[in-house]
């Protein structure tokens, strides 16, 4: 379930149904009773968990359809939808998804205006002459709606491996080029973690036990092969599969995932799961699959990176906000490790890498405010880059270690992200854009108000308060709140035209960073996970009191949103204190926390939320479970509660009992609408007016909702 916010913003679509629709009535409620650790829960709609069931569909569906038939009607919707569009489609391009091979190839995604789909390009260096490598709209275009999930070269870069899913099912099929585009006839299915071999004629890849999501052995114990180029899938040979999890200490949810290095000329396994805690293991190359472990989950290491003669580790062991040991490549283990660069006491540590000239790393204070340093080779005293303008956050990219360029990416709030050629002979800025850069004058008017908020229990929690400085602190203006909150990922200071639009029509956007992100280190982390939970929505709770309070808005136009994980932040926000929201929508939301490992994602999860398995853990679960803090006759807000059919992270059945269950227990008459993509999953793979058109519903919902005169029901719908 992890999702940074700016991948939230472009989750799924919806299909589109008949404009005239008559309001379904909730489900019938069917009891039957679970106990845990001797609780005893009713769950009325349990039933609504068989997606096989037509009558369940159809009542999603009915939904949908109601759901449509409202926000097609409502006034405005139109205009912030082309708005959003003509922000978006300012630049020349839209590029992401880079790769830079060892021969200077470039490799990337690209969508220009008018297009729907980003393609694959190539170009022979930043000023090389661009051609189109692959078209993912020509691909199976009678069977779904295909997107480029993933691009993989070799070290030479003369084969690449491309990933493709069709409608954010997250089944991925993976096609292979030679670098003049031809490609390979074999077709890989469930393929993910591609690492090509040095030869560059193979690679390692972890596979997925089945393309059915509600299959409960999808995700556990899968196995790693091996691919030749030019032979078929069903020759690969399992690398490390079952038989193998337990002589290493693997859980039967983690995924293991090989990768070759080519600084230290090794095999790497590492387990990949929701805890940040990397666990990693070198193999000998005289013995195959004999695994050495150099890492554990209690060494704390989250990032680790290479050069010719040591390996880096990222590590909050006894330093809270991080710190950067490294050890030699011929003994990488944790306990050979040095300490590079102290802990800081203000700055948290969020990003390493390494160039041929040393160790570049990335800080953030409080969430939102991004520093860059450099620390040379042979050299003990890091030096801070002279950023180009003031950045709230900030990230950097390398060739590897075999090269000097060094990339840096900045951007802020009403700063659009801005790529830059790092050269650290001389300590210059060349500015390097993907593509032709966009204005946005409509930024003159908009500050970021950085305030820390008094939370439940005394602690200061970082708010982020983006708003046009002429407002009126009347507590008359639209605001609208967003935060994940979730697995220590940090909502950093993002540019959005998306967020942009709706700040064009009045409306406050806040970013609360609460508890359970990773914004003020790893405490900050800890402070939101399992039973400490509750302190994410407690945080955005006292975030709207200080809002309201302050004059920034009123509880009668002041709305939440947030997806994914974040649904449990928005879900118990809205069931805890209702009268402070006009309206809330939980996109693709873990609504029901207490069956999460009745889903194939859910095991995998448990690192981050609990598992019911454990007597204190269960307390947590059910403690964030928004589903089961429903209570009838209350008066909620307004709500938009969105699922995704193929969605293989959050099953649709989470939010579509959270829905009927809300619907049933209001007693207000605040429109309770609930509306399923069934053509899309959790995030992504679809096209961007369809994209585009989840976020107008969302905003045109929300200014409804909080009696903006733009924004009005221009006909009366049947109820």
């Amino acid at each position: 379930m992890k999702q940074l916010f700016f991948a939230l913003l472009f989750l799924f679509s919806f299909s589109v149904f008949s404009q005239e629709s008559v309001k379904p009535e909730p489900p019938p409620q069917k009891n039957v009773t679970n106990t845990y650790h001797g609780i005893t829960l009713n769950d009325p709609y349990q039933y609504l968990e068989n997606l096989d069931d037509p009558s369940v569909v159809a009542w999603m569906k009915d939904n949908t359809n109601y759901a449509n038939s409202i926000l097609d009607n409502i006034s405005g919707k139109q205009e912030i939808l082309d708005k959003m569009l003509e922000l978006i489609n300012r630049t020349t391009a839209a590029i992401g998804s880079l790769r830079i091979t060892d021969d200077n190839t470039y490799f990337y995604l690209k969508r220009v205006p008018g297009e729907e789909i980003s393609k694959m390009y190539k170009r022979d260096g930043y000023d090389g002459n661009e051609v189109l490598f692959f078209d993912p709209t020509q691909y199976k275009k009678e069977e779904g709606t295909y997107t480029v999930s993933s691009i993989t070269p070799n070290i030479k870069g003369d084969k690449i491996a491309v990933s493709v899913s069709a409608d954010g099912s997250e089944n991925p099929e993976l096609l292979i080029f030679k670098k003049s585009g031809e490609q390979f006839n074999e077709v890989l299915h469930l393929a993910s973690g591609i690492s090509w071999h040095k030869s560059g004629d193979s690679f390692f890849y972890n596979k997925l036990n089945s393309a059915d999501l509600k299959d409960m052995n999808r995700q556990i114990y899968t196995s790693n092969y091996v691919h030749r180029i030019g032979t078929d899938q069903s020759l690969d040979e399992k690398y490390f599969s079952k038989d193998d999890y337990g002589p290493l200490n693997i859980f039967e949810s983690e995924y293991p995932y090989i990768s070759y290095s080519k600084e230290a000329n090794k095999n790497f396994l590492f387990t990949s799961s929701v805890d940040k805690n990397s666990k990693l293991y070198v193999e000998d190359f005289n013995i195959p699959n004999n695994w050495k472990p150099i890492l554990t989950r209690e060494n704390k290491v989250t990032s680790t990176t290479f050069n010719s003669t040591d390996v880096y580790y990222l590590t909050y062991n006894e330093a809270p906000n991080y710190k950067i040991v490294k050890a030699p490549i011929s003994s990488p283990e944790f306990s050979n490790a040095t300490i590079v660069i102290e802990e800081s006491k203000t700055e948290n540590i969020t990003q390493i890498a390494t160039s041929k000239d040393g160790l570049y790393y990335c800080t953030v204070k409080n969430g939102v405010e991004a520093k860059v340093y450099f620390l040379p080779s042979n050299k003990t005293i890091p030096i801070e880059l002279g950023l180009p303008f003031t950045a709230g956050s900030a990230s950097v990219s390398t060739r590897g270690s075999d090269y000097s360029e060094v990339w840096v990416n900045i951007s802020g709030w009403t700063s659009p992200n801005k790529r830059y050629l790092y050269n650290a002979e001389n300590n210059t800025f060349t500015y390097e854009p993907l593509s032709t850069p966009a204005e946005y004058p409509e930024l003159e008017n908009l500050v970021a108000k950085e305030v820390m908020v008094k939370s439940h229990d005394g602690v200061m929690v970082p708010v982020s308060i983006i708003y046009n400085k002429d407002m009126k602190m009347d507590g008359q203006t639209p605001a609208v709140m967003y935060s994940y909150g979730s697995y220590g990922n940090s909502t950093s200071p993002f540019f959005s035209p998306i967020t942009l639009a709706y700040t064009i029509y009045g409306g406050v956007l806040v970013v609360p960073h609460v508890r359970g992100g990773g914004e003020l280190g790893d405490a900050w982390h800890k402070a939101g996970q399992k039973l400490n939970k509750p302190n994410t929505w407690k945080d955005a709770i006292a975030t709207a009191e200080y809002l309201i309070d302050e004059g920034y808005t009123s509880a009668d136009k002041l709305s939440f949103f947030g997806g994914s994980a974040g649904g449990i932040l928005v879900g118990r926000s809205v069931t805890e204190r209702p009268d402070l929201f006009v309206a809330a929508s939980p996109m693709v939301g873990a609504m029901n926390t207490v069956r999460m490992e009745e889903t194939p994602n859910g095991p995998v999860n448990t690192p981050e939320f609990g598992t019911v398995k454990d007597p204190e853990e269960f307390k947590g679960l059910l403690e964030m479970d928004s589903y089961h803090h429903l209570e009838p006759g209350t008066d909620y807000p307004a709500m938009l509660i969105t699922a995704g059919i193929n969605d293989p992270r959050v099953i649709a059945w989470q939010p579509a009992k959270f829905a009927a269950k809300m619907q049933h227990d209001n007693a207000g008459d605040s429109p309770i609408l609930f509306l399923t993509d069934f053509d899309g999953g959790h995030g992504g793979g679809v096209a961007l007016t369809q994209a585009l058109n989840n976020f107008s519903n969302i905003f045109t919902f929300f200014y409804w909702q909080s009696g903006h005169p733009d924004f009005k029901l221009k006909e009366k719908v049947k109820n």
